[in-house]
């Protein structure tokens, strides 16, 4: 059974910095892309970040710069290192596993239950 639990939301301010974690079970991090979308109220899905089997990396223009995705295959883990953030960012953000083209439509095959950043001073 394929499971994604994030962690790591919080408030911030403005130029801060926070890290989310995504533990997956069920499946190898190796054997999928991986990545994040956000969601602000009354806005669209945006996807923020994948990093696929070959540990190649896409990020949506909006976060290029000051967003970074890893992952620790040996741990099931997805990270994503977010700084200088700014208000825009926030939103709850979502683990998701699928491909890279669909994650960076906002959306996947499987998802977690997100994890809430707000970037307010």
């Amino acid at each position: 059974q394929v499971q994604l639990v994030e962690s790591g939301g919080g408030s911030v301010q403005p130029g801060g910095s926070l890290t989310l974690s995504c533990v997956a079970s069920g499946f190898n991090l190796n054997h999928y892309a991986v990545g994040w979308f956000r969601q602000a109220p009354g806005k669209e899905r945006e996807g923020v970040a994948c990093i696929d089997t070959v540990d190649w990396t896409s990020y949506s223009d909006s976060v290029k710069g000051r967003f970074t995705i890893s992952k620790d295959a040996g741990k099931s883990t997805l990270y994503l290192q977010m700084k200088t953030l700014k208000p825009d960012d926030t939103a709850k953000y979502y683990c998701v596993r699928g491909t890279c083209s669909k994650v960076m439509a906002g959306w996947g095959d499987y998802r977690g239950q997100g994890t809430q950043v707000t970037v307010s001073s």
